[in-house]
């Protein structure tokens, strides 16, 4: 399934207004509780929720779609809603304690349970070691979520010998700080996002003070056939070395449809995924599906899981399409998929039982805090706009980027009117 639940933001049951985007299938989340159903072999859906059990400690995060957890665009974090497992603490398990429970998580994935994808035939053959010649331009991505609340690990892929990474937009959903590892070298470097495309799980990033870098080869994914023998590779669990899972090609054009569980109105797909049997994990999010010859095909997206934890198919974004995303980014395109750089950051938190306008916490040396907005007070206006509900002012911050000044009106818990201009920061990756 594909790891789709955005790292979301410092306070429990609080959400934060940023200007993040909307939602992208797979994401340095992970969803679970997944039923699936298959129309044809080549034209399979998978649906699965993104509600689970508790993720960073207390849980940070109950789901995806209206911002970074039911909160970067819409809040913060929705609360008790896990990242990665069905109903335990932990990061991919169905139940047990995972990888998280503690403060750190592995993005990418999480346990999907239900059926397994039409395409899926046969035993999926558990990964092994990744080779010297698999690892050469890929790197291991480790983020750090809402300035230190947890961490996520993914992969991605070396683009440029000075430093474009090319990796899934959930790998970095959320993130705050971006350190990458170099794989063939060993070399770490602090990385700054260039953009981000939710809608089609694809981002950018640039690695700081990078050159001379040894990237991956890129291939035709439009030359993929069923029953192509692939290999994916990436940081499976950010455990120890880098896993390498062989498999076949079962199924192509297949679309991925995520909602958080509640209902299906949130529902966002993934469209014209290459299906395979092999055992890609948590944490290969953003690595390279190779064809038969070395070459890059796909990015490894999601993975689906039986009720026993085991992967039942993999799925990866023809690298075509990701690459053509890319694109877009690196020239400067900013429009309602594609987005540049990170969100503008109010920093107000709202409730997350509520919609109303009315102000449940504030974030720290954020701009809201820095005009004296405080809790219990009521924002009345954004950017000249009226509002009066999460919905409408996390829309007027969207409109903006970092940096800009813009007006805020409130109405503190007094009664008391007030108007500043404030400077929003910078949000999380989105």
């Amino acid at each position: 399934m594909p790891a789709m639940t955005r790292p979301s933001h410092i306070a429990l049951g609080l959400v934060a207004i940023s200007a993040a985007a909307v939602l992208a299938v797979g994401g340095t989340e992970a969803i679970r509780d997944v039923s699936t159903s298959s129309t044809s072999s080549t034209n399979s859906s998978a649906t699965w929720d993104r509600n689970g059990g508790s993720s960073y400690g207390d849980g940070y995060r109950q789901g995806y779609q209206n911002g970074y957890d039911k909160g970067y665009s819409n809040g913060l974090n929705q609360g008790g809603g896990g990242f990665p497992s069905s109903g335990g603490e932990g990061f991919p398990s169905s139940g047990g304690n995972g990888f998280d429970g503690g403060g750190s998580a592995i993005d990418p994935f999480g346990n999907i349970q239900g059926g397994s994808g039409s395409g899926s035939s046969g035993d999926v053959q558990q990964a092994g070691e990744a080779t010297a010649k698999q690892v050469q331009g890929v790197v291991n991505i480790v983020t750090t979520i809402d300035y230190g609340t947890g961490e996520a690990a993914g992969t991605g892929m070396i683009m440029s010998s000075d430093g474009l990474v090319l990796t899934n937009n959930h790998v970095v959903d959320g993130a705050t700080k971006i350190k990458v590892t170099d794989l063939t070298t060993n070399r770490t470097y602090t990385a700054k996002v260039v953009g981000t495309s939710p809608t089609n799980d694809v981002a950018v990033l640039r690695l700081e003070n990078a050159s001379g870098l040894t990237t991956v080869s890129f291939g035709d994914s439009s030359s993929v056939s069923v029953g192509d023998s692939v290999t994916g590779v990436g940081n499976a669990g950010n455990d120890p070395g880098t896993s390498a899972a062989k498999g076949t090609v079962t199924a192509l054009n297949e679309s991925i449809t995520a909602s958080d569980g509640a209902s299906s109105s949130d529902s966002e797909k993934l469209s014209g995924l290459i299906e395979i049997n092999a055992d890609i994990q948590s944490g290969d999010s953003g690595g390279p599906l190779y064809d038969s010859s070395g070459k890059v095909v796909g990015i490894d997206t999601a993975a689906q899981t039986d009720q026993a934890g085991n992967t039942t198919a993999g799925y990866a974004i023809p690298i075509d399409h990701a690459l053509s995303v890319a694109q877009q980014i690196i020239d400067g395109v900013d429009n309602d998929t594609i987005h540049q750089g990170l969100p503008a950051f109010l920093g107000i938190q709202m409730s997350s039982q509520g919609s109303s306008g009315t102000v449940a916490g504030v974030v720290s040396g954020s701009a809201a805090d820095k005009a004296g907005i405080t809790q219990g007070s009521t924002i009345t206006s954004i950017g000249g706009t009226s509002v009066s509900t999460q919905k409408q002012i996390s829309a007027a911050v969207t409109k903006h980027h970092p940096g800009d000044r813009v007006s805020i009106s409130w109405t503190d818990a007094n009664g008391t009117h007030h108007t500043r201009t404030v400077t929003l920061g910078e949000g999380p990756a989105d």
